[in-house]
Order: structure tokens, then C-alpha cells, then sequence
């Protein structure tokens, strides 16, 4: 089944550009040049993923995140200007899945768009994990505290998953991105740092005093086996 994206880009020759390349990697992709023409898009039609430029000439990419964070948990990739990190943190922040800065190769467009494809919609094996009152569905892709479903991106909930399914073991950042993508990507590692605070934020009682998802100094993150 092919799959469908929205590319929300004013630059109509990278748009053209990338619409061609993922075009031939059996990809439909719809542009939309403007923030308010790619929400009204994003309300009516379904798509598989988004691809979000953060400077787009109406509305700064960000509120654009934000509002489609408000209706939906689809996969959304920022392209951002090189040099402005504290975009793209403040993207991860908003729920955005990842980020590539431009320019960027194709290739690595490609790689980074199925790997949150992959995170979104690949297969997840049926058996719930709980822990106290912490249920995690790989199933439906879902976490669910006392019952409330917890607002994750696809990217946050594998993040999530892949350290409860190892809950007692510390996990290094590197390991933890050789889960999430198959290969060390050191860009993403602050970015690690920026998912865990939203599902902590999602997950614990008192995000500030982490009992489920703790930071050993030095070391990366451990999901503690028992915390209610």
C-alpha cells in the first residue's frame, strides 16, 4: 500500500525536489507551500507522516506543530535551518518525532522518514507491559496511567518501550539509538534527552522526581522494574 505524506515547504523547488525523489521511493507526496494550507490539509485528508519546514511564510512551523499535536499523533519530521538547535529542541519538545537540517541529502531524508514510519507503524508484539499503574500496549501503541492514555508521539512511545522492555537495565544513549534505528546516530542524542523529559512528563507522578524512568549521571537511563 503506498503511503502517503504531507510536505509543508515554501521552497517550491526543494518541495519539487523532494516530492520527485520519494516519489520514486513509492511514496505520494501531497505539498502544501504555506502552515495554513498544510493544517486545513492535515484536518481533511490522512496521512502516513509529515514533513514540516519551520520557516514558512504565514505562521512559524512551530505553531504549526503544535496545532496538528493538538488533533494527532502522526509522524511528523521538521526541516530546519542548520545552526538553530534551540528550534529544533523546542520542535522535540512539541512532538515532533525527529528533525534533519537542510540542506540535507536525500538519502537521509529517506532513512529518517522510515525509520519514524517504522516506529509508527511496525509490527508490535501483543503483550501488554505493566508496572504498577503503568500499562504500555505495543499493540495499540499506547501508555496508559490508572487508565488515561498518555498524549506520546510514535517516537516517544518506542522510546519508551524499548526501556521498559529492559526495565532494570541501564541503557546508554547509544544503545538506546541502536534500538530505535539500527545504527549510532549521534544527532539524535540530545534530542534522547528531550523525548524523555515529555514521557516522564507523561509517565510520573512528579516529573521532577523521576520513579520510573531515572537518569544514572554518566551512564544514560534505566526504567526501574517497580515503582507504585
Amino acid at each position: 500500500m503506498t503511503q502517503r505524506l504531507l510536505l509543508i515547504e515554501d521552497d517550491n523547488r526543494l518541495a519539487e525536489m523532494v516530492q520527485d525523489y520519494l516519489g520514486e521511493s513509492g511514496f505520494e507526496v501531497t505539498i502544501a507551500g504555506t502552515g495554513s494550507a498544510g493544517l486545513e490539509m492535515a484536518q481533511r485528508l490522512n496521512f502516513d507522516a509529515l514533513l514540516l519546514d519551520l520557516m514558512l511564510p504565514d505562521m512559524d512551523g512551530l505553531d504549526v506543530c503544535r496545532a496538528i499535536r493538538m488533533q494527532s499523533q502522526v509522524p511528523v519530521l521538521m526541516l530546519t535551518a542548520k545552526g538553530e538547535p534551540l528550534d529544533r529542541i523546542v520542535g522535540l519538545e512539541l512532538g515532533a518525532d525527529d528533525y534533519l537540517p537542510k540542506p540535507f541529502e536525500p538519502r537521509e531524508l529517506l532513512a529518517r522518514l522510515r525509520a519514524i514510519l517504522r516506529r509508527g507503524h511496525g509490527d508490535a508484539p501483543n503483550s501488554v507491559l505493566r508496572f504498577g499503574s503503568l500499562e504500555i500496549d505495543p499493540h495499540a501503541m499506547e501508555a496508559r496511567v490508572d487508565g488515561r492514555v498518555c498524549s506520546l508521539t510514535a517516537h516517544q512511545f518506542k522510546l519508551l518501550e524499548i526501556l521498559a522492555g529492559r526495565a532494570g537495565r541501564v541503557l546508554s544513549r547509544d544503545a538506546i539509538m541502536n534500538a530505535l534505528t539500527g545504527e549510532n546516530l549521534a544527532a539524535f542524542d540530545r534530542s534522547i534527552d528531550v523525548h524523555v523529559s515529555r514521557i516522564r512528563a507523561e509517565i510520573e507522578e512528579d516529573p521532577n522526581r523521576p520513579r520510573r524512568l531515572i537518569t544514572v549521571r554518566g551512564a544514560g537511563y534505566v526504567f526501574a522494574r517497580s515503582q507504585d
